[in-house]
């Protein structure tokens, strides 16, 4: 263990290691309700810097004894590093999410009350680790003193309903994942995740939703029913994983670190805008990531940060090393760059659908002719890329063909004659009409190259019922803030703005009958209109002055 964590260390960039360790394996932890969890504790064989806590369902040996225990117990941090309810030997049953405020809580007062407490702890961890944090700090004990949260959501109903169609291909392929995760036999876990795709095509392709993922899942991960069977977040099952009010309770330092291509930047987002405006000492990081590869490709940098933050925060070993409160990697441009806010300040720049797929700088005239398409949720638009779970499919990819499908429209604008800086999120305004109450609206925004090539930059997407605006046939406008950016488009590249019925399996399809998700099976086609003549329909950016944001900048 320790040559790899000397190799890793080497790999990621790490500062050397300060201290030896042991592992005391096994502690049982009570709950309140007498069931145990289990814990491993690491201890540095010199001074302790202070103890963090990590919490998850992923087991405690590679990659997570890595990654957040024996990283931080080479460098004087004593690590309690804990399994969830129902997982890797902690007792009862797995219910993602659900109970994490009162375990938390109860693991806290069992760790303050241990002879070898500290007094203070920090709190490290991404993903669900995030969320573990973030049930902390929705009551924050007074004892815990900072927190890095990396990709983690603060609201899982979010995650799974937000836009009104869930998010299938996540949350059936995770599912799948962690009902397995304990399955015997290295080799055959291996294999599981090998031939992930091919075993969830068929359940991510069929219908009804509950009944293709239980076949899928075979009698384990009976969460996932219930998942797909509450489609309103409002409904009172969901507020055990709804904890916004972290956001408005902690007053801890914390350090947030996102990816543009993560499923969970929006909330990443609103964690930092929200923790600031509440005047808490937060920081942002946001890489050029999908959600695996934060620890992957990002690993160095966000081990890094991370360290200095608890430097700082927990063990008060040295001053502030961060040069300001935001971190962000400029896509398209290969840089990274300290603000002092996010969102910096820019200007709006408003490009206008017209005739003939054209994006245009000015809006075209009372005649001109609208756009149509024909969305038939039987054979759903196909996502490409964009902010899924599994890298393998998201992130960044050539969706040059989504542009030429029949079941789409899209516009283009001229070359750019010069680079144009977007940092933000976009916004667009799409004047909509459908002959079908029931139906979902994707939005893409692309980056095509010289070539012809185009490449994914930012989505938005929602679920319309009768009554909103643009759920008839005269129409109405759709607004749609897409995926928050930090992006450059250089000279002589064009933007392409696609429009479609569906982006399937990152959304699930809209049957367009108005029926329960869960059980539907009966699809109805619906044929959609965009009205762009006067300027209906448009596409607003946010700009940086002169193209760009001046501040300090690294190359990367």
């Amino acid at each position: 263990m320790r040559l790899v964590d000397r190799v890793a260390s080497r790999v990621l960039g790490l500062p050397r290691a300060s201290s030896t360790y042991t592992v005391e394996r096994g502690l049982r932890v009570p709950m309140r309700d007498g069931v145990e969890l289990v814990a491993d504790r690491y201890v540095p064989d010199g001074p302790v810097l202070g103890t963090l806590l990590v919490r998850g369902p992923y087991g405690r040996a590679m990659p997570f004894s890595l990654l957040f225990a024996t990283v931080y117990a080479a460098r004087g941090y004593q690590v309690v590093l804990q399994s969830v309810r129902g997982t890797f030997g902690s007792g009862d049953e797995f219910q993602p999410m659900f109970r994490e405020v009162d375990d938390g809580a109860d693991t806290v007062a069992w760790l303050l009350a241990q002879p070898w407490s500290t007094g203070t702890f920090g709190t490290v961890g991404l993903s669900y680790l995030g969320f573990t944090q973030w049930a902390l700090l929705a009551d924050p004990p007074e004892e815990l003193v900072a927190s890095v949260v990396l990709v983690g959501p603060h609201d899982f109903s979010r995650a799974t309903w937000g836009t009104g169609a869930f998010t299938v291909n996540d949350f059936l392929g995770w599912s799948d994942m962690v009902a397995h995760q304990e399955d015997p036999g290295r080799l055959r876990g291996l294999l599981r995740q090998a031939t992930a795709a091919r075993r969830l095509g068929p359940a991510l392709d069929a219908l009804p939703l509950g009944d293709a993922g239980e076949r899928l899942l075979a009698g384990r991960g009976r969460w996932y029913r219930d998942w797909v069977a509450h489609p309103d977040r409002d409904d009172p099952w969901w507020a055990p994983v709804q904890l916004d009010r972290a956001l408005d309770r902690a007053r801890v330092p914390v350090l947030l670190v996102g990816g543009w291509q993560d499923l969970f930047l929006d909330q990443t987002l609103d964690q930092y805008r929200r923790l600031r405006g509440a005047g808490a000492d937060v920081a942002l990081t946001v890489g050029p990531w999908t959600h695996v590869e934060t620890l992957s490709r990002g690993g160095g940098l966000v081990t890094r940060e991370s360290l200095d933050w608890l430097g700082e925060h927990l063990a008060g070993t040295g001053p502030r090393r961060r040069p300001a409160p935001v971190h962000v990697h400029v896509t398209g441009a290969g840089e990274w760059r300290w603000l002092p806010d996010w969102p910096p300040a820019t200007t709006d720049r408003t490009l206008f659908l017209a005739g003939r797929g054209r994006l245009a700088d000015t809006a075209p005239g009372p005649d001109a002719a609208p756009a149509t398409f024909t969305a038939d949720p039987a054979q759903p638009t196909p996502s490409i890329g964009g902010r899924l779970l599994d890298n393998r499919s998201g992130g960044y990819a050539d969706d040059t063909a989504l542009a030429g499908r029949a079941d789409v429209v899209a516009w283009l604008s001229d070359p750019l004659p010069a680079d144009l800086e977007v940092l933000g999120a976009p916004v667009v305004e799409l004047h909509h009409g459908t002959d079908v109450g029931h139906v979902d609206v994707a939005v893409r925004l692309s980056q095509v190259d010289r070539r012809g090539r185009s490449r994914n930059v930012s989505d938005g997407y929602t679920r319309l019922v009768p009554g909103d605006p643009g759920t008839d046939a005269d129409g109405g406008v759709v607004r749609l803030e897409l995926d928050a950016v930090a992006h450059r488009f250089p000279a002589g590249s064009r933007l392409r703005l696609v429009v479609a019925g569906s982006s399937h399996p990152h959304w699930t399809r809209n049957p367009g009958t108005g029926e329960p998700p869960v059980t539907a099976v009966r699809t109805v086609r619906s044929t959609r209109t965009v009205t762009v003549a006067g300027g209906a329909s448009r596409l607003v950016l946010p700009v940086s002055p002169a193209g760009r944001t001046p501040g300090p900048s690294s190359r990367g």
